[in-house]
C-alpha cells in the first residue's frame, strides 16, 4: 500500500523556522543529489534486504544512522564536488532515544528542498516474532524482555513516521527475492534492472577447491595438454593449447551442451534478484583446460548487455609439475 504525503511544505516547517534560506541551504537546494531514500520500519521487517537492493542499484548506503546525522550526510552529499547522486539510509529503533527526532529531520529535508523518499517496512506480529526466533537476536526496544514487548513499544514509536512514509510495504510472507522485486517495481520504475555481475574463475583441483562458487564445472574429462611436453609450459590462453583440448571435437561437444544451459540459468538468477554470480571451472592444475574454457564462457556471456563479466585465473601462474 502506498501512502502519499498529505501536507504541503508550508504546513510542516518546524515552529519558528525562518522562511528565508541561508546561503548554505541555497547551495543544498541547487545540488545534484537526485534521490535520498530513508528506510525505516519494524525490526525484522526486511530493512537489511531493502538496503542491499538499493546498494545493488548503485545507491550509496548507510545502515543504522541516527536521524540527526541524516541532514549532515545529505549536506555532505550535496556539497560541491560530491559525486553521490543517489543514497539510501536506514534509520530505525536501534537509534534509541535519538529515533524520536526522525520526523523533525524529514521536515528539515523537505524545507531544504532535498529530494527524498521515505520507505516504511512492516510485517504482522507473528512474522516478526518468527524472524526473531530464527535469528535469536534481542529486540532493540526490549533487550532484557520479550520480543513481543519490544514490538509493541516499537509500534507506538513508529506511528508518526509511518504517517510520513511515501511507501509502506507489508513484507509478511515475502522472501528476500520477492521483496527486492517489489522495491524495484515501486521505487525504481524508471531504472533498468541492475546488471548481474558474473565472475568466471578457473582453478586447479590439486591446489584446493574454488571458494564461493555458485556454479562449478569439472572439466578434467577433456584431453589434458599437460602430458604434451611442448604444451606443458603454455597455458589455456594459447591457441595451440585450445586446439589440443578440442581434438576430436571434445570441446565443441561440451559447449554444445553447456552454453544453452548457461543461457537458461543466468536470466533465472537475474529474475531472482541475484547481484553476483561466480562460475568456477576446474581442471587438474588450473593452467590449461580450465583457463581456456573460462575465457570462452566469459566471451559468450560478455556479449549480453544484462551482465558485467570478469575473468579470474587463480592458478594459471603456478609452475607446472614435471610429471
Amino acid at each position: 500500500m502506498s501512502v502519499s504525503r498529505s501536507k504541503r511544505l508550508g504546513d510542516r516547517r518546524p515552529a519558528g523556522r525562518m522562511l528565508e534560506l541561508t546561503p548554505e541551504e541555497a547551495d543544498i537546494r541547487s545540488s545534484a543529489l537526485t534521490d535520498l531514500v530513508v528506510i525505516t520500519g519494524f525490526s525484522g521487517a526486511g530493512k537489511s534486504t531493502a538496503m542491499a537492493a538499493f546498494e545493488d542499484e548503485g545507491y550509496f548506503c548507510v545502515d543504522n544512522l541516527p536521524p540527526e546525522m541524516i541532514r549532515t550526510l545529505a549536506e555532505l552529499f550535496m556539497h560541491e564536488g560530491s559525486k553521490v547522486e543517489r543514497a539510501a539510509v536506514v534509520s530505525d529503533a536501534r537509534g534509541g532515544s535519538y529515533f524520536a527526532g526522525l520526523v523533525a529531520v524529514l521536515d528539515e529535508l523537505e524545507h531544504l528542498g532535498v529530494s527524498h523518499r521515505v520507505l516504511f517496512l512492516e510485517a504482522d506480529e507473528q512474522s516478526l516474532l518468527t524472524r526473531y526466533k530464527e535469528t535469536r537476536r534481542r529486540h532493540p526496544l526490549s533487550p532484557a524482555g520479550s520480543v513481543a514487548d519490544g514490538i509493541a513499544r516499537e509500534r507506538l514509536l513508529l506511528a508518526p513516521v509511518r504517517e510520513r512514509a511515501d511507501l509502506v510495504l507489508e513484507t509478511t510472507g515475502l522472501t528476500s527475492a520477492m521483496l527486492r522485486r517489489k522495491l524495484a517495481d515501486a521505487l525504481l520504475p524508471t531504472r533498468a534492472p541492475g546488471r548481474l555481475a558474473v565472475t568466471v574463475q578457473s582453478f586447479g583441483f590439486k591446489h584446493g577447491p574454488a571458494r564461493d562458487a555458485d556454479l562449478l564445472f569439472d572439466v578434467r574429462f577433456l584431453p589434458n595438454p599437460h602430458y604434451e611436453p611442448e604444451l606443458r609450459p603454455q597455458t589455456g590462453l594459447e591457441p595451440d593449447v585450445v586446439a589440443y583440448i578440442d581434438r576430436d571435437g571434445a570441446l565443441a561437444a561440451f559447449y554444445e551442451r553447456l552454453l544453452p544451459m548457461l543461457d537458461y540459468l543466468l536470466p533465472q538468477y537475474v529474475a531472482e534478484g541475484k547481484a553476483h554470480l561466480v562460475v568456477a571451472v576446474g581442471c587438474t592444475g588450473g593452467r590449461h583446460r580450465s583457463v581456456a574454457i573460462a575465457e570462452d564462457l566469459a566471451a559468450h556471456v560478455r556479449g549480453d548487455e544484462r551482465y558485467v563479466v570478469d575473468v579470474q585465473h587463480r592458478d594459471v601462474d603456478r609452475a607446472p609439475s614435471r610429471a
